[in-house]
């Protein structure tokens, strides 16, 4: 009998932790085993050819020559916005979908945003553009910009404000939020197991460094260039932050290939510590996320996983 009330515990599997700890490959395995399939938590994987530089490692579906579903990936053109609420209306079709098959979730990604408005029902309404308010903001520096998204009380704020663009979008969000109290509205019974992967500080600065490399060599400045060439402007792919803004600069002439691949390596290693912190806050808020170690072998972190669920 205890087994049966463990089993319907939970109607959502999600894999999270920071980059380059192995999420993809342990989570593709726990689905094949639990008749599950993937939905991804990564804001940048939803873009079509932006593959390296999201690190979409499509191999790692594969396990014993069976293709695990992955849903959520290659679902919008490059230059395209995508955002939360967009997100939100996508994870509730295919969670909803799913259940009805028969079929477990297993959320995986390293967004804690994503992550965090799916598992406690953020309640979101899409935000027009104010382009009045685009116009004012687009005069003052980045550093200013992030002064007054600090001092907007907005409801989930905390964004990844690296470019300007993004800074303006992210107050005009807090202020549309302000000025429109939210609507209550239907949203699903989600429940949650929570499952954290991570490795100590210099292993993962290791990992980060070796994965940089190694997507260079297999031609991640090809798949920028390429992405330019297609007709999309340098300002969208600087918006998306990390490979794809400094491989444009690179490209552009902005930087030169070294200082190019040594402050890329800094900046991937400065977003795994905020992946870290956005973690810890969700634990402070009540989310309990059970870690297991990224260096184990896989059996062991399996093990582990269903003996949770």
């Amino acid at each position: 009998m205890h087994m049966r009330q463990q089993a319907v515990k939970y109607n959502l599997i999600t894999i999270l932790g920071p980059t380059a700890v192995g999420k993809t490959s342990f989570a593709a395995h726990l689905a094949k085993l639990i008749n599950g399939e993937i939905i991804s938590a990564d804001s940048r994987q939803v873009y079509k050819r932006m593959d390296l530089g999201t690190g979409k490692d499509y191999s790692d579906y594969v396990i014993d020559g069976t293709n695990v579903p992955c849903h959520l990936i290659d679902i919008r053109e490059p230059g395209q916005k995508y955002s939360v609420f967009e997100y939100q209306q996508d994870f509730l079709n295919v969670f909803t979908g799913l259940v009805k098959q028969g079929k477990m979730p297993v959320l995986c990604g390293g967004t804690g945003m994503y992550i965090d408005a799916v598992t406690r029902g953020y309640q979101l309404i899409p935000v027009p553009p104010d382009h009045e308010l685009r116009a004012r903001l687009e005069k003052k520096s980045l550093k200013e910009l992030t002064d007054i998204l600090n001092s907007c009380k907005s409801l989930h704020n905390k964004t990844d404000t690296d470019t300007k663009k993004r800074a303006i979008r992210a107050i005009e969000i807090a202020k549309y939020y302000q000025e429109h109290p939210e609507v209550p509205y239907d949203y699903p019974d989600i429940r949650p197991l929570f499952i954290g992967i991570r490795s100590d500080r210099e292993t993962r600065r290791r990992r980060i460094t070796e994965r940089l490399q190694q997507r260079l060599q297999e031609g991640m400045i090809d798949e920028v260039e390429n992405l330019l060439k297609e007709g999309i402007s340098p300002d969208d792919l600087l918006y998306y932050g990390l490979e794809y803004k400094y491989i444009t600069e690179y490209i552009t002439g902005k930087r030169s290939y070294d200082n190019m691949v040594t402050q890329l390596n800094t900046a991937i290693h400065r977003f795994a510590k905020r992946q870290m912190t956005w973690f810890r806050k969700m634990e402070k808020e009540g989310a309990d996320i059970n870690w297991i170690n990224a260096e184990w072998p896989m059996e062991k972190k399996l093990e582990m996983a269903l003996e949770l669920i």
